[in-house]
């Protein structure tokens, strides 16, 4: 049923060193996705709207990214 996939548009990624990407999970709102990505990395939520969230060193690093139709998710 793709109407599940669609109530959860927003999708956080690990991106490790090398460029390689890991879908950690998938959430209803940005916010969601974005909260999860700063507990994730450890960091604290500090009003930034950025799309992503640095893993300290560069060792992880924990994306945002909104689902789009045609990514290869959708049946």
């Amino acid at each position: 049923m793709s109407e599940s996939r669609t109530a959860l548009p927003w999708m956080v990624i690990r991106q490790d060193p090398n460029g390689n990407r890991y879908r950690v999970g998938r959430y209803a709102t940005r916010a969601e996705a974005q909260g999860m990505a700063e507990r994730l990395s450890g960091h604290r939520a500090g009003g930034a709207g950025a799309e992503g969230a640095d893993g300290g060193a560069g060792e992880r690093r924990y994306l945002v990214e909104r689902l789009r139709r045609g990514d290869g998710d959708h049946a």
